[in-house]
């Protein structure tokens, strides 16, 4: 006889056959043999009441979540899906998705609330939600996916500085973090495509430099249009590392949230501003500057207009410069009617 339940690593396995002769083998998911029992004998009674009684097979929150992933590897966040599924595999181990009401998924959603923060508990509840809307419109596993409420969040607040702060901090800074900020501020370009930004990416000669589909939050290339300040600061890195353009003492950068940077912003009196906030300071000098909305969506590489929309309020002067076109037509209507 084959033992049911195997220990591989600290990992317990199920293994055993159907009443139609098909042979199970999965992972328990849990270091604790109780636990792997029970998972197995749910199971185990399942595949007989399947085969036996003729029922629909009922599928577990494993299967889905381990589905779920194997078909979303591509996505950007497939190492945060990852982290959040493990998560909740605490909770939701080894339970059929028939019992996956909205009573349990508000439970663990006031779980990770309590432990983080609303927009938090959102991401873990979206994640959720996701799989089992495929598990009911895709794989039809499940009637239908339960209704999951999220959380209210408070709105994206946008934060930005203006160019004289920013030419403070820029003398507070260490020199290779001086270029970091120069280059994010010229491009708009998210962090980790600045820090991770390889020399076979630039065009020197063109001025222009990419970012790769797969490097990219919303996956689509990103085409840059480097200025004089960022060609500058590229110019200052050549030779200094075979691949990487950013290092600091020869190795390539791979944080920027250092002490260096937060002791900058103090004394610069720069206050609630993350790094993240060069990308929207580009955005807003730019709309300020009267660039539209649909190209600073381009140039950044948002995927909603939505993103965007949030710095429409600062580009009061083109709105008007538009709005005047009403008043041009209506001028014309009046003084033809008076003529008449």
């Amino acid at each position: 006889t084959i033992m049911s339940l195997c220990k591989r690593g600290k990992t317990w396995w199920i293994s055993f056959t159907t009443p139609s002769g098909e042979r199970v083998r999965c992972s328990a998911a849990t270091e604790d043999k109780i636990q792997a029992q029970e998972f197995h004998d749910k199971l185990k009674a399942e595949s007989w009441r399947v085969v036996k009684l003729g029922d629909k097979p009922k599928r577990t929150w494993d299967e889905a979540a381990y589905k779920w992933l194997m078909e979303t590897e591509h996505k950007a966040s497939h190492k945060q899906d990852m982290k959040q599924v493990a998560w909740v595999q605490q909770f939701f181990r080894g339970r059929l998705l028939s019992e996956l009401t909205q009573e349990v998924i508000a439970e663990v959603g006031e779980v990770k609330r309590k432990e983080t923060s609303p927009s938090t508990a959102n991401r873990y509840l979206a994640t959720i939600r996701a799989i089992l809307h495929r598990a009911a419109l895709d794989w039809e596993w499940i009637e239908k996916a339960p209704f999951i409420r999220l959380y209210k969040e408070p709105k994206r607040r946008i934060r930005w500085i203006e160019p004289d702060q920013v030419r403070t901090l820029l003398n507070e800074l260490p020199q290779h973090l001086v270029d970091l900020v120069k280059f994010s501020l010229c491009t708009g370009l998210r962090k980790r495509n600045v820090t991770e930004l390889e020399w076979s990416q630039v065009d020197m000669q063109r001025n222009v430099a990419w970012i790769h589909p797969d490097q990219a939050k919303a996956r689509k290339s990103i085409h840059i249009s480097l200025n004089a300040t960022a060609m500058e600061v590229l110019s200052k890195q050549i030779g200094k590392h075979p691949v990487r353009v950013f290092t600091y003492r020869g190795k390539p950068i791979i944080q920027v949230n250092t002490k260096a940077w937060y002791r900058a912003l103090k004394r610069a009196g720069i206050e609630n501003f993350r790094w993240h906030d060069l990308r929207h300071t580009w955005a807003s000098w730019l709309t300020q500057k009267g660039v539209p909305l649909n190209v600073i969506q381009e140039m950044g590489a948002w995927e909603s207009t939505e993103m965007v929309k949030r710095y429409a309020h600062l580009a009061p002067e083109q709105f008007r410069k538009h709005a005047m076109v009403v008043d041009e037509l209506l001028n014309g209507t009046i003084l033809t009617q008076s003529e008449n």
